[in-house]
């Protein structure tokens, strides 16, 4: 765009005082036109980085998912290939699923024993309920033996040694008593530890049993959103296990974000809503829209990791840090294809002197146009 510019003013000099001699071509005219272009486009090129910034840093980045199983085991079947794109739930792995099941059968005979011990549980506190009841129907029977005996005893036409057996049999039945209202007790108590309406036992079982039927399910591992399944190595055969340090695969996400990367002194006049345009070079010629989602004001430079040691502060000041613009890609890109990891330029359209954006946008065309040139010879 400067050299067009040149150019064109070059052409109007010619014209001027050459072609058409309008003015006197000496030393004064010539300094004169030398010093416009070089103050213009100075000038045009500072306000110009003000007003429409732009950068040769922009950055396609998608999500990557490390997929680690839930649970471990020998890999039986590995249905996708790499690089194959894939719909969020489709299969990515299955592991043996025998160890698990065996679990859930070995839990599901557990609690059915256990249901069937809470049954006995509440028959056993209406045998001693019902005992404790007839026990208590023979104490009265025996104190009435007892006053009775008492009272021939005290007229003297008692026998000493009835009186003496319905005594003992009193204090056995009262004993027995005592042992049925204490095995009661203990029937209720154990009735009475109950985890949502379950005996603690049984919801024991069940809670074992829920988390065996998760890890069953989790044999079988799904694509966590729409993507790629990249570098994928694993087969069948292979021992998956639940660890963050050894993923199974990795697993690029549909979904992107646009980033491009300013100096610092670059963003004063930019805002949310502004205006983007951006190229990239894997869409040579092709312009994209959008506009300016936010301003990501922080970067390592701003950090001081916590340690025991002071940190260095260094003998130079260091190279300031650039920070990154969020872009919103219009709705017509959305079903576009962005590559992780492409590059290219943009720029960014403030509110301000807009009568300079459109050498922006041309410069920017340029660019895009030459994005078709391959320059190598291999």
């Amino acid at each position: 765009m400067e050299a067009l510019l040149l150019a064109i003013y070059s052409f109007f000099v010619w014209l001027i005082f050459i072609k058409f001699k309008w003015l006197p071509w000496n030393t004064r005219s010539q300094v004169i036109v030398a010093i416009i272009p070089i103050v213009g486009m100075a000038a045009m090129i500072l306000l110009l980085n003000v007003v429409a910034p732009s950068s040769a840093d922009v950055r396609v980045i998608k999500y990557v998912v490390q997929v680690v199983p839930q649970v471990r085991g020998r890999v039986i079947e590995v249905p996708i290939t790499g690089n194959q794109y894939l719909r969020k739930g489709d299969v990515l792995f299955r592991i043996d699923p025998t160890p698990y099941e065996l679990q859930v059968r070995m839990l599901e005979a557990q609690l059915a024993n256990a249901e069937g011990g809470s049954r006995k549980l509440n028959e056993e506190l209406n045998s001693a309920r019902a005992n404790k009841q007839a026990v208590s129907a023979r104490i009265e029977l025996a104190r009435m033996r007892v006053r009775q005996y008492e009272e021939l005893a005290t007229t003297g036409a008692g026998d000493a040694f009835a009186l003496q057996k319905a005594q003992a049999d009193l204090k056995d039945l009262e004993s027995q008593l005592a042992a049925a209202a204490a095995g009661e007790s203990q029937v209720r108590e154990r009735l009475l530890a109950q985890v949502d309406g379950d005996l603690a036992e049984v919801a024991q079982i069940k809670a074992q049993l829920q988390n065996a039927r998760w890890e069953l399910s989790q044999t079988t591992t799904f694509a966590p959103a729409n993507g790629w399944a990249i570098n994928l190595q694993l087969r069948p055969g292979s021992f998956a296990v639940p660890l963050p340090m050894s993923p199974a695969l990795t697993f690029v996400e549909d979904a992107y974000q646009v980033i491009a990367l300013y100096n610092q002194n670059e963003l004063h006049q930019v805002a949310s809503g502004d205006i983007v345009e951006l190229t990239l070079r894997t869409m040579p010629g092709q312009i994209i829209k959008g506009t300016v989602d936010s301003i990501i004001w922080a970067q390592g430079q701003g950090q001081v990791p916590a340690s025991g040691a002071l940190p260095q502060t260094g003998t130079q000041p260091i190279p300031p840090g650039r920070f990154a613009v969020k872009f919103n890609v219009d709705e017509q890109y959305r079903d576009a294809f962005f590559a992780a990891g492409a590059t290219g330029e943009a720029a960014i359209y403030t509110q301000h002197m807009k009568f300079l954006h459109v050498i922006r946008m041309v410069i920017l065309r340029v660019g895009a146009k030459l994005n078709y040139i391959i320059p190598k010879l291999h």
